[in-house]
Parts: structure tokens; sequence; C-alpha cells
């Protein structure tokens, strides 16, 4: 029997039945047009619509196309960079606020997905686990941090034994638990945050790329087929803006990452791999990630490329580092593999801002979106309705451009991950 089944997309395999959205055609009038159709943009387009807003959404695929559709699922807060890293970046005052705004974000999430009723999967666990001592180091310190300076309560620290009785693997040797944080399928949280919008009127056009826009007053986005003129233009397309927004470009860097669904294990063996079903990330640079899925499935990821997506390469590369965590996994196959492009900034923290008075955008979310991006389109809607004062937090945020510019930026990255990957090693 091969080790590796059919390659597709498992999220979009299991993803529930959602409506075809046509292509926008001609000209329409709205107050906000949102660029992008995933979490960042349904959320956008939701807040703003729910405050009475006229929004139109133009996606160049379909809903969760990109990230948001495709990632490991994993909920946490926090931003990527860390706390630490922020306060360096924005003092400690803005950072605390970043950090609480981070908690709102997950109780936001999980309001939206009662509030809408978005059948995505949730369960509630997630675990930060060491492989080195060092990183076990890092990681009581860590804890003290978040319950002593930002009163974060809902973490505890797991020793070895405690750690393997959770996890069924050698690999590590003490972990940190969070109960607030969780898991979900993202592409169907998405497409729930989809119908939440159009529930309240906004219009979303599929397969719609936006080409250009223009306009110092009322705005005018042009797609191939239609034309959208508008009072204020949100950005929410990540990686896959394109020339459409060529300023931002320098500022975030494409990161392949590669995900594996395995067959079905049955309850009793899915159980034993994660007793208590949280989801899991370890500590390295390049890190291995991985999770129970609702249909009792290993999904396991991480792993770094810079050369496309071939699935069956993606099977067979992460299903050897899925063995190296679970050597009892030999038997089982991979059904599913895919790939999708994370947007990193150079300091790893989110990145929003204005290209003048009435176009925002929000990218740079380096692998920690499921959470902020939702919390991302609440700010910029309050940003539009006049109240900018949180939305401004994360806009002082200073971001360079990666060294290189746009031709020589992803060799320069592949050094510098190549030496994270050393680091990680010792």
């Amino acid at each position: 029997m091969s080790a590796i089944a059919s390659i597709s997309p498992y999220y979009a395999a299991t993803a529930h039945a959602a409506p075809h959205r046509a292509a926008l055609r001609g000209l329409i009038n709205c107050d906000v047009c949102v660029i992008g159709g995933g979490i960042t943009g349904c959320s956008a387009a939701l807040h703003l619509a729910a405050r009475g807003y006229a929004v139109a959404l133009l996606e160049e695929h379909c809903i969760g196309w990109g990230a948001s559709g495709r990632n490991g699922g994993q909920a946490h807060v926090g931003v990527a960079a860390g706390q630490t890293a922020l306060e360096r970046l924005v003092g400690r005052t803005d950072a605390r606020a970043i950090w609480d705004m981070s908690v709102e974000a997950l109780a936001l999430l999980r309001t939206l997905i009662a509030r809408y009723t978005i059948q995505c999967d949730w369960a509630d666990g997630q675990m930060l686990v060491a492989i080195r001592p060092h990183q076990e180091g890092e990681l009581r310190e860590q804890l003290l941090e978040l319950r002593e300076r930002y009163s974060y309560g809902s973490v505890r620290f797991l020793e070895r034994d405690e750690l393997r009785s959770l996890i069924a693997s050698s690999r590590y040797i003490a972990g940190m638990h969070d109960s607030n944080g969780g898991h979900l399928h993202p592409l169907n949280y998405t497409l729930g945050l989809a119908a939440a919008a159009e529930s309240h009127g906004a219009r979303l056009f599929e397969g719609s790329p936006a080409l250009r826009f223009d306009g110092t007053g009322p705005v005018r986005v042009h797609t191939a087929t239609g034309e959208v003129h508008c009072r204020q233009l949100l950005l929410c397309g990540n990686t896959s803006l394109g020339a459409g927004a060529a300023a931002l470009r320098t500022r975030i860097l494409a990161v392949g990452s590669c995900v594996i669904a395995t067959e079905p294990l049955g309850a009793e063996r899915a159980d034993a791999l994660i007793a208590n079903n949280a989801a899991v990330a370890d500590m390295n640079w390049v890190l291995d990630y991985f999770r129970r899925s609702a249909d009792q499935r290993l999904i396991f990821g991480g792993r770094v490329t810079y050369s496309g997506f071939d699935p069956a390469r993606i099977a067979a590369s992460t299903r050897s580092r899925m063995v190296a965590v679970f050597p009892q996994l030999t038997d089982v196959r991979v059904e599913h593999a895919w790939g999708g492009y994370i947007d990193i900034t150079r300091n790893r923290a989110p990145h929003f801002g204005r290209l003048g008075a009435n176009v925002y955008f929000m990218q740079g979310f380096s692998g920690q979106g499921i959470v902020l991006a939702g919390l991302a389109g609440k700010l910029v809607a309050e940003a539009v309705a006049g109240e900018a004062e949180r939305f401004d937090i994360f806009a002082r945020i200073p971001h360079h451009g990666f060294p290189g510019g746009v031709a020589l930026r992803r060799p320069a990255l592949v050094l510098a991950m190549l030496y994270y990957r050393l680091k990680d090693l010792l």
C-alpha cells in the first residue's frame, strides 16, 4: 500500500457548500470597497455592513482561496514577533494595548462563531512545546511574563511527564497549555464570515481581481469586467495584492508553508496521539505544528518551501517530518497535501496603515492571522467610522523593507532561514 493516496487540499474537500458568487460586471457604487476575500476582508465587510455601510468585496479567486483557507487552523493570542520584541518596537504602553487586543481578538472569534452559527469544528486548547533545554527555559520565562505582567491566567506549564501523557511523542521535553486557545477548520470559518457579511447586506464578488485603483476623493477600483466607485477602500489581499498596491510589496514576503492530512485514524488512535485534542506547535524557527481534525485525522504542517507546491513532494517531505514526531504512524497514509503562502514582515509584527486618507491596508500577520485578521476587520471598520484610535496603535509599529529589493530579497531570506535552521539544531 502506498504511503500517499490522493493529494487534494483537505479543507476544500471538507468545506461546507457555498453559493456561487458572480464576477463583478459593470459599474457599482458603494461606501466601502474591500479587496480580498480572506478572514480580514470578510471580517471587515461584516463589521462595516453591520454598521449600515454599503459594502462591495472583490475576491480574485473564491472566498478563502488564499492563506485564510489553507492554514494550520491554530488560534492563539499575541503576535508572531512576541511581546518583548513588540515592546522594543512601540514601547510598553502600545505593546500592552496590542496584547490586550489580541486577547479580545480570540474572544471575538468565539463570539462570531456563536452569533452566526459558523460550523467550523472549533475545539478548545493550544500547546506550545519545547524540544531543547534552552527552549524550556524560554517557555518558563514566557509563562511568568504572561501571568505577572499581562495578567493572562489561562496558561499553565507542562512538565515532561504530563506533556508525554498528552502527546504520544518523545520529542518534547516541556510545554505550555493555553485553555483559551484552540483550533478550527479555517476555510469553513472564512466561509461563515462571508455568509454573515452577506446577511447584513454586503455584496461579494468572486473571480474579480482588482487590477488597479485610482482617485484621491471617490476611489475607482477597476476589474477586467467592472468598476467600483467608493468613498473608502480596504486592501486585505496580503501577498495576493500584486501590482495593484506596489508600495506595500517591499514590506512583506510570501513564504510557502506545507500541510498534510492523514487518512482517518479512528477515534481511539487519534485520541492516543493528542489526548486533550489541543493544537500543538513547537518552538523551533522552522516549526512543526499539528492537530486532530473533527473526522479524526492528523493535520500536520510546517516546512518552509521556496520552490512551489508540488503536492506529491509536499506529501513525501512533510510525512517524513510527521513520522519523526510520531514514529507509530509509519503505516498511515497521507490522503491530502497542499501548500500556501504566509505573508511575513521583517519584524514579524502586523503591518497596518493608510495609502492616503481613504485607502487602508492590513497585512503581514506572519503566520498568526486566524485570530488577528478577524480583529483587523473590526478595527478598520472602527477607523472608517471615525474611531481610528485602536487601528492607529497597530499603524504605529515601524516597518522596513526586506534587504535586497524585490529581486534579491528572496535569496537573502533563503540564507536567513538556513541560519535559523542551524540555530534550531543547537
